[in-house]
């Protein structure tokens, strides 16, 4: 994803676009907290409520067209109950992509408990039979997994960029390349999925995107990489967070019994595979080199576990 703006950086030529969309003179109020991508920060409505305005610098000449995919995804969920903030405009200057959408009075989750976990869990299960846009992240995950070459009209820019990247994790060093050949011989004979039914928001897990009042999860954001396939892609990244805590390990439990009854053994192993494989990712990407034996831990552990489910 994009390295946000932060609000000092902010063009005035985008606030100007902002303004002209919702009709109200727009003013920057201070950078919000939580997320992983920069760029969020509380605006001021002229005889409005305050909003949250996201911008990014343009990565693409699609940027526009999936920021408008991710509103419609807002607006079809937000139609079938889903808490995720709804979207006031969406727009883009020359250097600049930008969405508008309501502000939440709530503070991003610190952690993911188990509380935290169950309430995912049941949120997830809206997603069910909600997918609307063609941006199938389940088909996606069995790419990756078992090192099919990609369908390049079916693949965003970002998704590119993403395989290049995975696809040299091998070399990094031998214990990576044991477990990325380990992943690669779990998945090897599991054909592609057939369907992708349900709604996927991608980065339900990120403590930051899950909104909190008093205990309760009030709101998910960052849904801009939302598209369909099956809602056990974010259960997945669920399972995942759930090793970092051994308070965790009975929800995790309860997550990995959850997957094998949507997808069945075989496609819940490409998906851990997927997750996998994205967690390494990010360290080898970013230079991080002393958070890669950990993330190697973790998933040897969680084939471990998703073996004996077997």
């Amino acid at each position: 994803m994009n390295q946000g703006t932060n609000p000092e950086a902010l063009p005035a030529e985008v606030l100007d676009d902002v303004a002209g969309a919702v009709g109200a003179q727009v003013t920057v109020r201070a950078r919000l907290p939580g997320g992983v991508n920069g760029g969020a920060v509380r605006v001021r409505l002229a005889g409005r409520a305050d909003a949250v305005l996201k911008a990014v610098p343009r990565a693409h000449p699609g940027h526009l067209d999936e920021t408008l995919r991710a509103q419609r995804v807002v607006e079809h969920m937000r139609g079938r109950g889903y808490p995720t903030p709804a979207w006031l405009g969406v727009g883009a200057t020359a250097t600049h992509v930008w969405h508008l959408m309501d502000l939440v009075d709530a503070a991003p989750a610190p952690e993911l408990t188990p509380s935290l976990l169950e309430q995912l869990t049941a949120i997830i299960e809206l997603q069910a039979g909600g997918a609307c846009e063609p941006y199938d992240h389940w088909s996606y995950a069995w790419r990756v997994a078992t090192g099919q070459a990609p369908d390049v009209a079916d693949q965003t820019l970002e998704q590119s960029r993403l395989r290049r990247s995975l696809a040299g994790l091998a070399g990094y060093s031998s214990e990576v390349s044991a477990l990325v050949e380990r992943l690669r011989l779990v998945c090897a004979d599991v054909p592609p999925p057939l369907q992708a039914p349900d709604m996927v928001h991608a980065d339900l897990a990120t403590p930051g995107n899950v909104l909190v009042r008093n205990g309760a999860v009030v709101a998910v954001v960052d849904i801009g990489n939302a598209g369909s396939g099956t809602r056990a892609i974010d259960l997945t990244t669920l399972v995942w967070c759930a090793f970092s805590d051994p308070l965790l390990d009975d929800v995790r439990r309860r997550l990995w019994a959850r997957n094998l009854d949507l997808v069945g053994w075989e496609q819940a192993a490409v998906l851990a595979a997927a997750q996998i494989l994205h967690m390494l990712e990010i360290p080898v990407r970013h230079r991080r080199h002393d958070a890669v034996p950990a993330v190697v831990e973790r998933g040897h552990r969680a084939l471990d576990e998703l073996h004996a489910l077997r």
